[in-house]
């Protein structure tokens, strides 16, 4: 599973949605220009110590990104879309694109692919969730369709032990 953020501006939401992908097994890719220098501290605050341990891939711009990922089906999280993340079936190898957090994914992107264009039903009044909890909602659907494949089967405690 792939997450691509095109053009974020804000370090904190990056950073939490590193610490999402290191914790999930999903690749980073960012689309620059970026808002923010990736040495930030609030990158790495809300990443934590996961960040080193992040698959993160950056390209100059949305051209750069298709050219080294011919073919690459790509779901297009925007609020101005006509299907819901949950009416879709995600593959293991999809990516999951998202917008910068004060315009989202630019509309010349969008019309070029309405077909994999999906949303987040939220109530009108509501322009729009945060970014980072927005990826983690549609990436863990995309992950539950796939039998969170690879992941942990059941947690444990860490003084205690569950009773059989």
């Amino acid at each position: 599973m792939h997450i691509i953020l095109h053009e974020p501006e804000i370090p904190a939401n990056t950073g939490n949605i590193g610490r999402t992908c290191v914790a999930t097994g999903t690749s980073l890719h960012l689309i620059e220009p970026l808002g923010f220098s990736l040495s930030e501290k609030a990158v790495k605050r809300s990443g934590m110590d996961y960040w080193p341990k992040l698959d993160v891939t950056r390209y100059v711009n949305y051209q750069d990104f298709l050219e080294k990922h011919p073919g690459a089906k790509i779901w297009m999280a925007t609020t101005k879309a006509h299907q819901n993340y949950t009416d879709v079936e995600f593959g293991p190898d999809d990516f999951i694109m998202f917008g910068k957090e004060s315009a989202g994914i630019p509309e010349e992107i969008l019309v070029e692919n309405e077909a994999t264009c999906i949303r987040i039903p939220m109530l009108d009044e509501i322009r729009s969730l945060n970014l980072s909890n927005s990826v983690a909602i549609v990436l863990y659907e995309a992950l539950r369709q796939n039998h969170f494949a690879g992941m942990q089967e059941k947690g444990e405690l860490h003084r205690l032990h569950w009773k059989e």
